[in-house]
Order: C-alpha cells, then sequence, then structure tokens
C-alpha cells in the first residue's frame, strides 16, 4: 500500500485495518458498504491473508458470501500457503466450505491443502466431497 520512496499514508493504513478487523469480525452490515465504494475485496494484511481468509477461518459466512459477491479470490493464498478452503475445513465451518466450493474454491492449492486438512484433521465427510471436487488423471 506503499511506494519504496514514502512512508504509508496513516490514514489509509487505518482503514486497511479496519476492514480486516471488520471481516475478522464478521461485521458484514459494516463492511458492504466499503466493498460497493470499490474497497478492494482481496485486499490482504502483512501476512497475505485477505479479508475472506479472515472471514472464512473466523466463521464468518455472511462475510464470506458478500466478499465472493464482490469477487473476491475464494483461491487466494496467504502467506503461509493456506487457502480460505483449508481455514474453513480446519475450523470444520461447514457453510463456509460449501460457500467456497461454489465459488470454485480448489481443494488442492496451498500448503496443506484442504484435501490434506480434511484428511489430517479427519473430516471424513468433507474428504469424500472434496475427492469428487478433484479432478481425476
Amino acid at each position: 500500500m506503499s511506494t519504496s520512496d514514502s512512508a504509508p499514508n496513516p490514514a489509509l493504513l487505518a482503514l486497511a485495518n479496519k476492514l480486516f478487523d471488520l471481516a475478522r469480525q464478521g461485521d458484514t452490515a459494516a463492511l458492504e458498504p466499503y466493498l460497493r465504494a470499490g474497497a478492494p475485496a482481496d485486499l490482504t494484511n502483512d501476512n497475505g491473508d485477505s479479508l475472506i481468509m479472515l472471514a472464512s477461518y473466523h466463521g464468518h459466512a455472511d462475510t464470506v458470501r458478500s466478499l465472493l459477491r464482490h469477487q473476491a479470490d475464494p483461491n487466494r493464498v496467504n502467506d503461509k500457503g493456506q487457502t480460505p478452503l483449508a481455514a474453513a475445513i480446519f475450523k470444520e465451518h461447514d457453510e463456509i466450505i460449501e460457500a467456497l466450493l461454489e465459488a470454485g474454491a480448489s481443494p488442492l492449492l496451498g500448503k496443506p491443502n484442504a484435501l490434506d486438512c480434511a484428511r489430517l484433521f479427519g473430516r471424513e465427510n468433507w474428504e469424500a466431497r472434496l475427492q469428487e471436487q478433484t479432478p481425476r488423471h
């Protein structure tokens, strides 16, 4: 959000942090006007966590669906190699998993990917569903 020649704009950083907090808290009603006004749905923080990653991890299905309507990328990988789908599998947020899959989230992206997370954490029902979503070679 800054160039190498200048310091970050404090007002812009404050706004970005507010958007991250709204996604993390699942305050869809407060986040929506910013998205409608053109705030980037794929905004990421200093860890590479996107708004949809934060909403997915913290279990806010309405916020996830809102971000998807505003073209958030369901396959955006953070700096640790994690995807929103893998986060939702890990946290057992079924409604979010469904929304992400409907939006085209790939079970094979990231490390560990969502399919691996389902196996690792014994989410057998999701493991079977994710295998159905995985292309066969």
